[in-house]
């Protein structure tokens, strides 16, 4: 059994059903040479992606890389989302996971402030 537990989340089978409804739509304004239609099914296709994006933010997807086995059931919701994952795309687009390294490059201009020398 695999340790990752990737997509097992709302955010994620809610955006593989929009795709997929998004994909069919798409394909059958193919066949049906309709622009009209191909263009339907590419909106839904940016539909899915915002879609679980937003679930994704609010908590209803996880954070990349292994989890405890206590956070694999679907339904268990990450509070942890509204920080920011570390290395997590769509958390760095929404501006989130970002603190810790603003707090580190604060650290860093303090202590070189300090070693400054002060003119008298």
């Amino acid at each position: 059994m695999s340790t990752y537990d990737e997509g097992h989340t709302v955010a994620g089978w809610t955006g593989t059903a929009i795709a997929t409804v998004g994909s069919c739509v798409l394909g059958l304004g193919v066949c049906m040479t309709s622009v009209l239609v191909v263009a339907g099914g590419a909106v839904v296709l940016a539909a899915a992606v915002l879609v679980t994006w937003v679930l994704h933010l609010t908590g209803w997807g996880k954070p990349p890389g292994v989890r405890p086995v206590g956070d694999w059931p679907m339904r268990a919701r990450d509070h942890s989302a509204r920080a920011g994952h570390l290395g997590c795309v769509g958390c760095r687009l929404a501006g989130r996971g970002r603190q810790a390294e603003g707090v580190r490059g604060t650290a860093v201009a303090v202590a070189a402030a300090d070693a400054v020398p002060d003119r008298v």
